[in-house]
């Protein structure tokens, strides 16, 4: 006798089927030498690079262009946010050697702007803030002229932790706040709105020289009137640089797609952001966190000297 499944119509669906893309989301394909070379950099010095671990839809134009964001502390995350696609699990111990391999890596590839991330490490009592200031400070000494720009996690319930970080000689401090608020208990339930607020608050006030710089994802189940108050709730926190980027869904079983917005929805969205008060806004589909990192800290630069010669006592 055949049992029948009480549900024969969920058998073997996905959770949360992918949306095809809009022609307006396309990758750009470079065929180039540099990519393999920048390629070879990351595999012989055992690194990580989130625009591997997070599936970048932007990784054949950026490491053609030897741009690539290192990832620290490993691949495995203590998290499960449901928009990556960076695994989760019980992570490896530090790398003691990742330092001097960052500082050779950026040395090998001349950058000019070097962006260090790294998943979320709960399971360390600095939330691994020690490790970012070891990386740091091992990067400048080896590249003293590269600009160097962090993507920290929040440093949950790790007390003043952050302020490490911040002390190294760094350039930009970047923390996403990924979502609007509404979002947070599904999207990423294991962080705090406010608490990613107040970080950002908190570096600005511990280090007024550093850029401080956030995120936000749409299409994830939000409104016009939600993405402006989360800028409202950045300028704030003093954040001087926004980026707003499309959700890209990495498999049927994080996050669904709720939509695509058109580049035109991005262009508003850029307006808006930039009458709040922002020295910097980065808006369109294919957006991220890193992408065009090196031309965008130019261009925080040049706002924040008009900004100076405007208002000389700030």
């Amino acid at each position: 006798m055949t049992i029948k499944p009480r549900h024969p119509e969920k058998v073997n669906k996905p959770v949360n089927p992918i949306k095809k893309k809009p022609e307006w989301i396309r990758s750009q394909i470079v065929d180039s030498q540099v990519f393999f070379q920048t390629k070879q950099v990351v595999n012989q010095n055992n690194l990580v690079t989130v625009c591997q671990e997070a599936n970048c839809p932007n990784i054949t134009e950026c490491w053609s262009k030897k741009h690539a964001t290192f990832m620290i502390m490993g691949d495995t995350c203590t998290r499960a946010c449901a928009f990556c696609d960076v695994k989760t699990g019980k992570p490896t111990s530090l790398d003691i050697f990742e330092p001097t391999k960052i500082s050779n890596a950026v040395k090998t590839l001349n950058l000019k702007h070097v962006v260090i991330t790294s998943v979320d490490r709960d399971d360390l009592v600095d939330g691994g803030s020690d490790h970012f200031y070891k990386v740091v400070c091992a990067t400048r000494k080896k590249n003293p002229n590269t600009s160097i720009e962090v993507l920290t996690p929040d440093f949950l319930r790790k007390g003043d932790s952050y302020k490490k970080v911040l002390k190294a000689d760094l350039d930009v401090f970047n923390h996403n706040i990924e979502t609007v608020p509404s979002l947070y208990t599904t999207v990423r339930p294991g962080a705090r709105y406010f608490a990613s607020l107040e970080l950002l608050k908190n570096a600005k006030n511990f280090n007024k020289k550093v850029f401080t710089k956030s995120g936000i994802m749409v299409g994830l189940g939000e409104d016009k009137d939600e993405i402006i108050q989360v800028m409202d709730d950045l300028r704030s926190a003093e954040v001087d640089f926004i980026t707003i980027g499309q959700y890209l869904q990495p498999s049927p079983k994080h996050h669904p797609l709720n939509r695509y917005y058109h580049p035109d929805e991005f262009k508003e969205l850029k307006y808006i952001a930039k009458t709040k008060g922002f020295l910097l806004v980065a808006s369109s589909p294919l957006t991220r966190s890193s992408y065009h990192a090196d031309e965008d800290f130019r261009k925080l630069q040049v706002a924040r000297n008009k900004q100076l010669e405007c208002h000389p006592h700030q």
